[in-house]
C-alpha cells in the first residue's frame, strides 16, 4: 500500500514538473514575442496556456483523488494541499504570459520605444526563480525555499527601475504614452510572476517545517538569516 502511494506521489511530482517547464517556456516565449515583434510567437502563447490550464485540472484530480482515497497525514498532507496551491499558482503564471503576449501584439506595429534590456532580465530571474521553487519543491529544500523569498525584491526593484524610465518617456513626449503603458504592464507581469514563484517557495517551508511564512516574510526570513 506505501509503495503505491510513493508512486501516486512520484507521479504527481512529474506532472507538476511538466507544468511548470510549460509555463517557464511560456513566459519566456511570450518576451520573445514581444523583443521580436512577433505577433505569430505571441499566438502561440495562447495555445500553451490552453494546454497548461489542462494540466491544471489533471493535476487538481490527482490531488483530489490522493486526499480521498489514501488519507495521507503529516508531511503528505502538507506536501499534497501544498501541491494543489503551487498548481494554481503554475497556472496564473500562464496567464500572466498570455497578457505579456497580448501586450506583445499590440505593439508589434508601433515603432519600438527603446531597446529592451530591463524587461528580459526580469523575464529571466523571474523564470529562474520559477525554476528554482519547483526544484525545491520536488527535494523538500525548506533552506533553498526561504532563501529564493528572499529574491523577490530583485525583481521589485527592476520592476521600479522600468517603471522610472518609461514615465520619464511619457513626460518628455506624449506621443509615446501609449507604448510606454503597455510595457509598464508588461513588466508589472513579470513582477506578478516572481511573486508566485516566491509563493510556490513560501509552501515549499510549509511542507518542510510545517510553518507558515506568508504575510510575515521579512520577519520570518530575517530571523533565519540573523538580520536585526
Amino acid at each position: 500500500m506505501q509503495r503505491h502511494f510513493d508512486q501516486d506521489l512520484q507521479a504527481l511530482k512529474e506532472e507538476l514538473l511538466e507544468m511548470g517547464g510549460r509555463v517557464e517556456a511560456v513566459i519566456q516565449k511570450s518576451v520573445e514575442a514581444l523583443k521580436r515583434r512577433d505577433r505569430l510567437l505571441a499566438e502561440e502563447v495562447f495555445n500553451d496556456d490552453r494546454a497548461i490550464d489542462r494540466l491544471e485540472i489533471d493535476v487538481d484530480e490527482r490531488c483530489v483523488s490522493l486526499l480521498a482515497l489514501r488519507q495521507p497525514m503529516a508531511v503528505d498532507l502538507r506536501f499534497i494541499t501544498a501541491a494543489l496551491k503551487i498548481c494554481n499558482d503554475l497556472e496564473r503564471v500562464g496567464d500572466h504570459a498570455v497578457n505579456i503576449a497580448q501586450s506583445a501584439q499590440r505593439l508589434a506595429g508601433e515603432p519600438p520605444l527603446k531597446p529592451l534590456v530591463d524587461i528580459p532580465r526580469m523575464a529571466e530571474l523571474a523564470a529562474s526563480m520559477l525554476r528554482e521553487a519547483l526544484d525545491a519543491f520536488v527535494r523538500r529544500d525548506g533552506p533553498t525555499a526561504r532563501r529564493l523569498v528572499r529574491r523577490d525584491d530583485e525583481v521589485d526593484n527592476l520592476n521600479r527601475q522600468v517603471f522610472r524610465e518609461l514615465v520619464s518617456f511619457m513626460v518628455e513626449d506624449t506621443r509615446t504614452i501609449t507604448r510606454a503603458m503597455e510595457l509598464i504592464l508588461v513588466a508589472r507581469n513579470l513582477e506578478r510572476v516572481a511573486d508566485l514563484a516566491t509563493n510556490i517557495a513560501e509552501e515549499v517551508v510549509f511542507i518542510t517545517e510545517a510553518r507558515i511564512i506568508k504575510h510575515h516574510v521579512e520577519e520570518q526570513v530575517g530571523d533565519d538569516f540573523g538580520r536585526t
